[in-house]
């Protein structure tokens, strides 16, 4: 097996495939932007045109509904719209080492740049160790010139944050697309950094939609950050319960 294997499926990049904007959204604190990109596949009813594996991905399989296994791979997806052309990038894993986070960012690049890609956004989450009820898009971007344009939109674009700078394909994408050229821009939704953060993920939707110029309904990020909240909530309420009750017995 090659270090990296990039397989279109039914049209490549030669077969006139062309989109100026790539959104990645692979796992990360919080699935933040996970659950943004994939909602924006199903939405938009993108087509997946690629499918990525790698010695760099964990060792393991996935195993699906039917009990049937297959390789760990990441995907890249195409939208073509009346008014817009995107590639996402979305999939199982980021990679398992440093040098397997640069060879695969080049390997995403090498795709967004066949493509014909002018500007990446890359979606992530930014822990802050405790529950967020309103959750802040903070944002980062490769070019002095884009701040304005993502402070308009809602995120707030800071020296300060996100402490620490951004780890993984979300920087590194952002980072290693300057030098071809390509620019970067970085949002990162508020989450406390240990539960998959629908909420999170409908407030970076936002922002990302304004910059996009897009309407996408955000109605079933919403619904799941209200299934999430309800249960956890009860999950609270709980332990309350049992703290009382073992209280007592102690008493």
């Amino acid at each position: 097996m090659d270090e990296i294997t990039v397989r279109f499926i039914d049209r490549t990049p030669e077969d006139g495939i062309r989109a100026s904007i790539m959104i990645e959204g692979l796992p990360g604190i919080g699935h933040v932007g996970k659950l943004v990109a994939e909602h924006m596949i199903r939405e938009l009813g993108a087509e997946k045109i690629a499918e990525i594996e790698s010695i760099f991905f964990p060792p393991q399989v996935i195993i699906d509904e039917q009990g049937t296994v297959r390789l760990a791979n990441n995907e890249i997806y195409f939208y073509e719209g009346e008014e817009h052309r995107f590639l996402f990038l979305v999939g199982d894993y980021q990679a398992t080492s440093a040098e397997g986070h640069y060879l695969l960012a080049d390997a995403y690049l090498d795709i967004a740049q066949a493509c014909g890609v002018e500007r990446l956004y890359t979606l992530g989450g930014y822990g802050v160790g405790h529950l967020v009820e309103e959750a802040r898009v903070l944002g980062a971007v490769n070019q002095p010139g884009l701040k304005d344009t993502v402070e308009a939109a809602g995120a707030i674009v800071g020296r300060d944050e996100p402490g620490g700078g951004i780890v993984g394909a979300a920087g590194l994408l952002l980072g290693l697309g300057l030098s071809r050229g390509i620019e970067g821009i970085c949002l990162m939704g508020e989450t406390s950094g240990y539960l998959v953060d629908p909420r999170s993920a409908a407030s970076l939707l936002r922002v990302l939609s304004g910059l996009l110029e897009i309407e996408i309904d955000p109605t079933l990020l919403e619904q799941r950050a209200e299934e999430m909240e309800f249960m956890l909530q009860k999950l609270i309420d709980g332990d309350r319960i049992s703290q009382d009750d073992e209280l007592r017995y102690f008493v």
